[in-house]
């Protein structure tokens, strides 16, 4: 449930970020084809707000993978390498 909540965050989060991508450029254009910018300019906006929006995309998923670390942590939630030890564990004492 927990690792559904993450990929679905995930995947909301690089489709908003390819939403804003074609909304800038499409706003860009607009302003390039009323003259207000020149195509040069254009091209420059669009890269430094794309960037701008990757790094705040990137910020935000740091963000969300420490929040959720926070609650695994606090749910006492075991780690993949626990779980694989227990199984180590298990298959040893089956075998006796």
């Amino acid at each position: 449930m927990m690792k559904e909540f993450v990929k679905k965050s995930m995947l909301f989060g690089v489709g908003l970020a390819m939403a804003t991508k074609e909304k800038i450029e499409s706003v860009v254009d607009d302003m390039i084809a009323r003259g207000e910018m020149s195509e040069k300019e254009g091209k420059e906006t669009v890269h430094a707000l794309v960037e701008k929006s990757e790094e705040v995309k990137k910020d935000v998923m740091e963000k969300v993978e420490g929040m959720v670390q926070d609650v695994l942590n606090r749910w006492n939630v075991p780690t993949r390498e626990e779980v694989d030890a227990l199984k180590e564990k298990i298959e040893a004492l089956e075998k006796k």
